[in-house]
Parts: C-alpha cells; sequence; structure tokens
C-alpha cells in the first residue's frame, strides 16, 4: 500500500511555492519532490520523470509554456496524473477549457494551505489522523449543497461560505459570532480581510438567488427564495446551511 504521495509543483511564483515547501515539509504522507518555476522546465520534466511525481500543482500563466499547453500535452501523451490548478486567473472560457482535461480541483489564489492539503489527501485517498470519513462526507456535501445553489466554485464567496459552513457545522455555538469570530478566521486562512470575506460572501448569495436549484433553495430556505423578496443576510444563509447540515437535511437533498 502506498504510504505516501509525491508532489510536482510548477509555478512562477516564488512566495506562494516557498510557502507550500514550508507547510508540507514535515508532512507525513505528502512530499513536495520537485518545484518548476517555468513553464517549459514543467512540461519537460512531466514528460521524462513520469514515475517520479503523483499529483501536480500547476498555475495556468507561467514563462514559455501555459498551463493549458501543459495539460493539452499531457493528454496527448496520455499521461494521467492527479492535477490542481492554483491560479488567481478566473476567466469563464478559461475555466471552461480547463474543465476538459483531467484536472481534479481549480483552487483560486490566495488559498488556505489547510484545504491544499485536505483535497491532496482526498484525492489520493490518504487521510491525516485529523480526518474522518465523516468529514470528507460532510465537505462533499457542502460543495454539492452550494453547486445546487448556483455558487460557481470559481469565485471567492464559494470558498469562503464552504469554510465558514464548515466552522459553524462544527461550533453550532458560534452562531451568533459569524461576523467577530467566523470572518477573521476565514481572512486569517485566506490572507485577506474581514470586510473582503463579508462582501464576497454577499456576492455569492446573489449570484445564488439569480442561478440556484429553485426546488433545493425553496426546501432550504422556505417561501424567502422569492427573488422579489429580501435576500438572507450572510449569517442567515451560513447559519441556515449548517443547521440543515447537522440536521441531515441536505445530506438527503443531495443524494
Amino acid at each position: 500500500m502506498k504510504t505516501n504521495i509525491n508532489v510536482l509543483i510548477i509555478d512562477d511564483n516564488t512566495s506562494l511555492v516557498n510557502k507550500m515547501l514550508e507547510y508540507f515539509s514535515s508532512h507525513a504522507v505528502i512530499k513536495v519532490v520537485k518545484t518548476i518555476n517555468n513553464g517549459k522546465e514543467g512540461l519537460d520534466y512531466i514528460l521524462q520523470n513520469k514515475n517520479a511525481y503523483d499529483l501536480i500543482l500547476m498555475d495556468i500563466i507561467m514563462p514559455e509554456v501555459d498551463g493549458l499547453s501543459i495539460l493539452e500535452e499531457m493528454k496527448k501523451h496520455n499521461i494521467d496524473k492527479h492535477t490542481i490548478i492554483l491560479t488567481s486567473y478566473k476567466k469563464e472560457s478559461t475555466i471552461k477549457l480547463i474543465s476538459e482535461y483531467n484536472v481534479d480541483y481549480y483552487m483560486l489564489k490566495p488559498f488556505d494551505m489547510k484545504t491544499l492539503e485536505k483535497r491532496i489527501l482526498n484525492l489520493t485517498s490518504l487521510s491525516s489522523e485529523e480526518e474522518s470519513p465523516k468529514d470528507n462526507k460532510i465537505e462533499l456535501a457542502i460543495s454539492k449543497l452550494l453547486h445546487s445553489l448556483g455558487i460557481p466554485s470559481h469565485i471567492r464567496g464559494y470558498q469562503y461560505i464552504r469554510e465558514s459552513i464548515y466552522i459553524m457545522y462544527q461550533n453550532p455555538d458560534m452562531i451568533g459570532g459569524i461576523t467577530k469570530t467566523i470572518y477573521p478566521e476565514i481572512a486569517n486562512r485566506f490572507d485577506t480581510t474581514a470586510s473582503r470575506v463579508e462582501r464576497a460572501i454577499r456576492h455569492a448569495i446573489e449570484v445564488s438567488w439569480a442561478r440556484g436549484d429553485y426546488e433545493v433553495m425553496e426546501e432550504i430556505f422556505g417561501h424567502s427564495v422569492d427573488y422579489d423578496r429580501s435576500k438572507p443576510t450572510n449569517s442567515e444563509f451560513i447559519a441556515t446551511l449548517a443547521d440543515n447540515l447537522r440536521l441531515n437535511k441536505t445530506l438527503n437533498l443531495i443524494k
């Protein structure tokens, strides 16, 4: 049985690469085997060292060869490796193109290192001591629920809401402290500010109200899903979804 996951990082953001190296330096199962800051060099390494890595962390915009070109070459050479895209580039047409390749996750920078760690572990079926099948099931349920509610995964509010719901699910006594406790916590995880977290979540809820699955929204929020009526506040939105998860209502909705 495989006991570790070898990771290849291709990204020209030196600060971020160093942050990932530091975070995973003493990890029990995740090992960074190579870091490359040039797309052409990254592609050459991928093609010539197929057995040296299990998973690729890669940016889209890089010198000489971009991430899309690397994905195209991997497909052409039948290289089937777990791949997570880490980027600040969020153009809809590019995201659509990326989805046509064997990409497992698209994570928008800045991101929480703990979240990246969990994604890697989930992809390889290797879990840390802190994780449990229940934790993974809840995280999956949150992601599916947010998609059903029409919140696209590439916008920042999606990431912030997902983390907020999980925190609220684990700590129901925080229901009155979303602004004072959860926003600062999310801001710290994603290297941003509490006010930006609040605005991004508000925007995501507005997107949801316009695009979400009406039946799911009606089941969760009742008649308040009428677009002409007032939308729930950030706190109401997060608390309601976390409460539904605790009562297993949401899990039944998105089987």
